[in-house]
């Protein structure tokens, strides 16, 4: 789970991914044509249930590891690891993907661009209408699916990005800081409403942020990385009850969790400073 001369984790962190593995990057190096080296082995178990919280400072390779997970990019050295078997292309449908940005089709109403994946798959529209309702209705957004995205708020593009990404019933939800670009009280709407959907929905979720408070809220465990190239450097076990409501922001746990998120980021970022 370790990569490059990191400090090893504790007892405690090492009970955080005891959970069986579905998804595993094994030796992963990517080096992009231009000769920037994003990742160097990089090894990183996901198990099912998890939320895992992939944290660190920009160009550590968040991002770059995501879409390697999803497939949508190829690493230069190791592997993608499904411990059912089968490669990426078999397990494509398996995985929603939710952007930085909700890249909705700004001439579809909400409906429609909740049926897009769902549509590629050759689905009807009559036999995806149950599946589109449902989604909305887990997102809030049951009474908007005939609005356009220019008639919707951030958060509420975000909650239909969301609701597409869920349409094909993943069983690995990948987000790449979708909320980073909201208001804080959407965000922390958002974050509630997404710990809602896992436990309703039943999924694991990999999350990209540059937030020590959020992940800490949201994770189960969090994954510090380093930059240049992009690495493990410690990971942290997040063990507070779930379901977790505003009072746990308030908890000397959740204080102790971020004190301690924080160093480790610290740590991660000056680590640059000596390569």
């Amino acid at each position: 789970m370790r990569a490059n001369g990191p400090p090893a984790a504790t007892a405690q962190d090492a009970g955080a991914h005891d959970a069986a593995s579905i998804v595993a990057l094994r030796g992963v190096d990517k080096v992009f044509p231009n000769g920037v080296s994003a990742l160097a082995g990089l090894d990183l178990d996901i198990g099912r249930d998890e939320f895992v919280s992939l944290l660190g400072p920009s160009g550590c390779g968040k991002s770059t590891a995501l879409r390697i997970l999803a497939g949508l990019i190829a690493p230069s050295r190791g592997a993608v690891v499904w411990t059912d078997g089968g490669d990426d292309t078999d397990h494509r449908g398996e995985i929603g993907f939710v952007f930085q940005e909700p890249t909705l089709m700004p001439w579809a109403n909400v409906a429609d661009n909740v049926y897009m994946p769902l549509r590629l798959r050759g689905v009807s529209r009559k036999a995806a209408r149950e599946t589109i309702q449902s989604c909305l209705s887990l997102v809030g957004l049951d009474a908007f699916a005939q609005a356009y995205p220019r008639e919707l708020s951030g958060g509420m593009k975000m909650r239909v990005s969301i609701a597409r990404a869920l349409s094909l019933r993943p069983k690995l939800l990948l987000m790449d800081e979708p909320f980073a670009a909201l208001d804080e009280i959407t965000r922390f709407r958002l974050n509630d409403d997404i710990l809602r959907l896992q436990r309703e929905f039943g999924c694991t979720i990999v999350f990209v942020t540059h937030s020590v408070y959020e992940s800490v809220y949201l994770s189960t465990r969090i994954v510090v990385m380093a930059a240049r190239p992009g690495r493990v450097v410690e990971e942290i076990a997040v063990a507070a009850a779930s379901p977790r409501t505003e009072a746990f922001r308030t908890t000397p746990e959740y204080a102790d969790l971020c004190r301690r998120t924080s160093a480790a980021l610290h740590g991660a970022m000056g680590q640059d400073e000596h390569l």
